[in-house]
């Protein structure tokens, strides 16, 4: 069975990443980087493809975005990279050091996790993204792209290999699941034995199935149905242009903006001048109520409405009666990604900060910085919205565990 040797070959390739250096990892993730521009118009060409059977597919907007690669989008995996070179090498930091009354020394090391499984939709850049980290990071990667991206992915996935080879480190360390049947993912996620890790990027079907099926540990990553909350005492002027960059700045990612929530005693001042721009932009508006009285060309919206990532030029909008109704309305509906609050009382923002359950909460900021290049990560494997292992943008330390060295000089148990 070809995963079976996948997971073989990944198996056989992890001690030779643990042996190398943080210079050689170096040098040939920034010959890896090169090697993406310079296979640049091949890598675009087999992008072509992918987007020309999106369109025949009738593939939404923001998931074509998602799809698309161009040279600056080129530019900016390679640039990832070289990013992820500046970055310190986690591997083999001491956390921990403590000497036990027996007179046995313990050392707390930071080691790579083994084999990361990555199963990811219509992103080609994950490709390079997920091999920069994991190999930085001394972890072989087997990659499951979908089969929107197959082209893409693996004329990324070739480039990164031909270079490996080149540079003389194997070529296994990076692997592609080429074959796109669903069959074939869900029996990915039983490969445990050689497995140790899954990481799902995608929507919520995506997730949900990886949670249900997968026999080896599980990273939750991906859905944002991202909230800003306007308090009342809000700088309008302030909140228009953050709302407006964290939904439409770029509309298919998993931290655009996505549901509105505005305090009552605001919503005249605000919601004309939010609209106006909204309506500029494209922007459909879901509304409750009291909004829809204020803004007549709002659609009414439902319940499902406030619990959608929608990924496209669309917006709930919701008013409430205090921050406190505000935190309670973001914690049923959220998918616990990222939040934000536009406030000038700081009291307020103390308690939305405090009380809203989600991997990153802002206080007068766009949710569009919830990303690994933002937060200086370099290159992220995935945004995490569970609490165990790692939250948030995932970047080096995330893709680490540890284990313990103990030296003694004969101590026996007694």
């Amino acid at each position: 069975m070809i995963l079976e040797e996948l997971g073989m070959a990944a198996k056989k390739a992890e001690p030779q990443l643990i042996k190398l250096s943080t210079e050689e990892k170096n040098k040939a993730l920034l010959a890896v980087a090169d090697g993406l521009v310079a296979d640049a118009e091949m890598i675009l060409a087999e992008n072509a493809k992918d987007i020309e059977n999106a369109k025949v597919n009738h593939m939404a907007a923001g998931l074509i975005d998602r799809l698309l690669l161009t040279k600056e989008r080129i530019e900016a995996m390679a640039e990832g990279l070289r990013e992820v070179v500046a970055l310190e090498d986690p591997i083999g930091e001491i956390l921990e050091t403590f000497e036990r009354p027996n007179g046995l020394k313990v050392v707390q090391k930071r080691v790579p996790l083994g084999v990361i499984g990555i199963i990811y939709e219509s992103r080609p850049n994950v490709t390079a993204d997920a091999f920069g980290l994991c190999f930085k990071t001394g972890n072989v990667v087997i990659l499951k792209g979908g089969k929107d991206a197959i082209h893409s992915n693996l004329s990324i996935t070739n480039s990164i290999r031909n270079t490996l080879a080149k540079v003389g480190i194997v070529e296994d360390a990076v692997q592609l699941i080429t074959d796109t049947d669903r069959e074939t993912t869900k029996a990915f996620m039983k490969l445990n034995n050689y497995v140790d890790v899954l990481i799902p990027r995608g929507g919520a079907g995506l997730i949900k199935t990886v949670v249900e099926n997968a026999t080896i540990p599980v990273i939750e990553t991906g859905t944002g149905n991202c909230h800003i909350f306007v308090d009342e005492s809000a700088d309008i002027d302030m909140a228009i242009p953050i709302i407006i960059n964290a939904k439409t700045q770029r509309i298919g990612v998993c931290n655009a903006c996505e549901s509105l929530v505005v305090h009552e005693n605001v919503k005249e001042q605000l919601l004309p001048k939010l609209a106006e721009q909204l309506k500029a932009k494209n922007v459909v508006m879901k509304a409750d109520e009291k909004i829809c009285q204020i803004l007549p060309e709002a659609e009414v919206a439902t319940e499902e409405d406030w619990g959608t990532e929608y990924l496209d030029y669309i917006i709930s909008m919701k008013t409430v009666a205090s921050v406190e109704e505000a935190i309670e309305h973001i914690n049923k509906y959220n998918t616990k990604h990222s939040e934000a609050i536009i406030t000038g009382n700081m009291k307020n923002a103390e308690k939305f900060l405090n009380e809203v359950d989600a991997a990153a909460v802002y206080v007068n900021a766009s949710t569009r910085f919830t990303d690994g290049f933002e937060f200086g990560f370099g290159a992220e494997i995935g945004i995490s919205t569970q609490k165990l292992h790692a939250r948030g943008p995932m970047g080096l330390k995330a893709l680490t565990s540890y284990k313990y060295n103990i030296y003694g000089n004969g101590q026996i148990r007694k």
